[in-house]
């Protein structure tokens, strides 16, 4: 039998030496504010509202216990082919694509009626996504992994989500320029194939995705990886984490049902950033409303309050979700102690952030994820050049002074 390697997961553990501590004030604020969020939505809209809200809330516990991110996986497994954090992708697309597709080819789910993202696949997805690719490895984070970082106390990725927001919005002034150059149009699976097929297709390449990246991890390092395991009893681990990444993957499929079931569409993320941007130009008396992306259904969320749009509500509820998982974990501890360097690489790579999302139709969720479980070809046009984009990004950290974490195996 081969030898098996532990990795520590330094994203999520405690540096040794001391045992962290819950902040019990942050706790109280954040599940507070959750809980009182959660009604008042409830009450002022109605109540799908509030549901989203603390399922919001969360998929941020569950992004931040299960150090859940797109960014640090696929930097991992294109330096050093270690696949943990990309199998664990393909399991949450599986599980999420397993009750999607049936749902979105018969166009309702538990009775409620939804739908997919099926959206253009073609050069305004493959030119965003590559853009959005080299910026999460600057801006240390994707559109979840950036919310939850933000949330978990990541002061650096503060200054990510600025400038996510600011890329964001000047996107929307050129969006009808790029969504005007060739692309397929939107090709659904589900549509050409039917539903059973393609899910079978598509668990097919999950699971020829999961095949290579452990051949290349043995390869590489002779062995499969493991994560650290926790010493904590099951019951407190739940509560003040970590997760292993299969935890975090089903936790997070199943709010990605539940989403779908509540908003009638998948999760997704960045719309609301570009909207956030859209607000603040406002008040300094630039009208946007003139520009072609805000026209038409869109025109009417720059009169209504953010928290009629879905996806704003959805993303307070994941860092403030974060918020509390930091907190409970005893790890919400901001620093301000960050170069410079390493604050220009975070607002440059946040605006790529914004901007190469708003060309692709999303982000790793909404149009990646969101775009493969609902059988969209443009998920899978999404995941390459993202990907691609990743690579490149992975090799410019250094440049800017950031690490690119190799693996350190501990053989037991």
């Amino acid at each position: 039998m081969g030898r098996i390697l532990i990795v520590n997961n330094t994203s999520i553990l405690p540096q040794s030496g001391f045992a962290p501590v819950m902040n019990k004030r942050i706790v109280i604020f954040a599940a507070l504010v959750i809980v009182m969020g959660t009604l008042w939505l409830g009450a002022e809209y109605n109540w799908r509202r509030g549901a989203l809200f603390i399922t919001g809330a969360g998929l941020g516990i569950a992004l931040y216990h299960a150090a859940f991110g797109f960014t640090a996986a696929w930097r991992k497994f294109s330096a050093d082919f270690d696949g943990r954090g990309l199998r664990a992708q393909m399991l949450l697309l599986a599980i999420t694509a397993l009750i999607f597709f049936p749902a979105i080819a018969g166009g309702e789910l538990f009775g409620h009626k939804v739908g997919g993202y099926i959206l253009p696949a073609g050069t305004s997805v493959i030119v965003g996504a590559f853009i959005f690719g080299i910026g999460m490895q600057l801006g240390g984070g994707c559109g979840s992994g950036t919310l939850f970082a933000v949330g978990g106390g990541n002061t650096r990725t503060v200054v990510t989500l600025i400038g996510f927001i600011a890329g964001s919005v000047i996107a929307t002034a050129h969006t009808h320029w790029w969504y005007a150059l060739p692309t397929y149009g939107p090709i659904s699976f589900i549509r050409i194939f039917g539903w059973q097929w393609a899910l079978a297709i598509n668990l097919g390449i999950f699971a020829a995705i999961v095949v290579l990246s452990v051949y290349l991890e043995k390869r590489r390092h002779g062995t499969l990886l493991i994560q650290t395991r926790s010493e904590k009893p099951p019951g407190r681990r739940i509560l003040t984490g970590p997760w292993s990444l299969a935890a975090g993957a089903i936790a997070l499929a199943m709010l990605s049902i539940v989403t779908l079931w509540l908003a009638g569409r998948p999760w997704g993320i960045t719309s609301a950033f570009a909207l956030w941007g859209a607000k603040i130009l406002m008040l300094f008396h630039i009208d946007v409303s003139t520009w072609p992306y805000w026209s038409g259904w869109r025109a009417a969320s720059l009169r209504q309050s953010v928290f009629n749009d879905v996806t704003s509500v959805m993303n307070f509820g994941v860092i403030l979700g974060a918020m509390l998982a930091a907190a409970l974990a005893g790890r919400f501890s901001p620093t301000f102690r960050i170069p410079p360097l390493s604050l220009a690489a975070a607002l440059v790579g946040g605006l790529m952030l914004g901007y190469g999302a708003r060309l692709a139709f999303g982000c790793n969720i909404g149009a990646y994820f969101g775009g493969v479980v609902s059988g969209s070809l443009h998920g899978w046009f999404w995941l390459l050049a993202g990907f691609a984009g990743s690579v490149v990004g992975t090799r410019l950290r250094p440049m800017v002074g950031l690490p690119v974490e190799k693996s350190s195996p501990q053989t037991v």
